[in-house]
């Protein structure tokens, strides 16, 4: 089979020829017909990514496929299911070996690119606003980096949690996409002052950060008092330094939020939120955007897309 690998830490990722695995205790073989590309992909290439496996290792973090092998002690799901995974790596392969208990079945409505899109970027949002920030009908959400793959997420959710959602992106394009998914207000992160436009608007009760820099800091700024920031993430490439003052003063609440932990300590958490996710996509409420879809031999080019933020909502490689 082929599988786009990382064989040393820092070289560029090569499409390689390996055998088909067989599936361990606990496992099944998935043959793998979609996979989401993921920023925390470009960390795992350059090593910096906080669970990054030892190389030579597969890319691809979350897959959807069909059920062809069972390991010892597996009875469910069975052979023939579609299912999803959020497997950490291992992803951009045709075939990969992966725990059976961590496999979510598929509603006959969710195609598999859909599946593959769907786990890390709703599955996050929801979270991180229902449990984290316990963000509330009526509420101001500010979304950074509002056109990407979790970003665009936050946007839906928040406006089917009853939010009046302002959307920050750069560009004319990318605003268009939030505009969709159902963001209230727009805000330009090329031309407009983000702290000064949020600031017109009243203020941010909540923000979902996931850009990380100047627009956090422009963000906290921007924040009423009682606001609670999550940050998700550093597209940016900067990691902001809070000023503790500034937290003081609004009593604003900053939290970290990092969906994957939870499969470690509350995986009963991914689990409900995923249950409740899956239902409302079968009920029409949600609508994965995928800007594109591509074959396992240009997965390079789908992480290019994701570097250069040229992608709207997911890119999904099809082996």
């Amino acid at each position: 089979m082929q599988a786009f690998q990382v064989t040393g830490t820092g070289k560029a990722p090569e499409l390689v020829e390996l055998d088909r695995p067989s599936p361990r205790e606990g496992q099944v073989l998935i043959r793998i017909h979609a996979c989401g590309l993921n920023f925390a992909d470009l960390l795992m290439v350059k090593g910096s990514y906080q669970e990054t496996p030892e190389t030579p290792f597969t890319l691809g973090m979350e897959v959807a496929g069909e059920v062809v092998a069972q390991g010892e002690g597996v009875t469910t799901p069975a052979i023939g299911t579609r299912v999803a995974v959020f497997g950490g790596s291992g992803g951009l392969a045709e075939y990969g070996c992966f725990p059976a208990a961590l496999c979510v079945g598929l509603p006959d409505t969710m195609s598999y690119s859909d599946a593959a899109a769907f786990q890390v970027a709703y599955g996050t949002s929801h979270v991180a606003l229902t449990r984290r920030a316990k963000l509330q009908q009526g509420e101001t959400l500010l979304v950074t980096g509002a056109a990407g793959g979790v970003g665009l997420t936050a946007v839906e959710l928040g406006h089917l949690m009853g939010a009046k959602v302002i959307a920050a992106a750069r560009g004319a394009e990318k605003l268009e996409v939030a505009k969709v998914a159902g963001a209230n207000h727009l805000i330009d992160t090329e031309t407009q002052d983000l702290r000064a436009e949020v600031k017109a608007l009243g203020g941010a009760d909540v923000v979902y950060d996931a850009v990380g820099g100047d627009q956090f800091t422009a963000a906290l700024r921007a924040c009423r008092p009682e606001a609670r920031i999550l940050s998700i993430g550093f597209a940016s490439g900067d990691v902001p330094k809070i000023a503790a003052n500034h937290l003081l003063v609004k009593n604003i609440t900053v939290m970290g939020f990092y969906w994957g932990g939870y499969l470690r300590f509350r995986p009963d958490v991914l689990t409900e939120s995923l249950a409740t996710l899956m239902a409302w996509h079968a009920q029409g409420k949600l609508h994965p955007h995928i800007s594109h879809e591509l074959p396992l031999a240009q997965a390079g080019d789908g992480l290019e897309l994701l570097r250069t933020r040229r992608s709207t909502g997911k890119v999904v490689i099809t082996p």
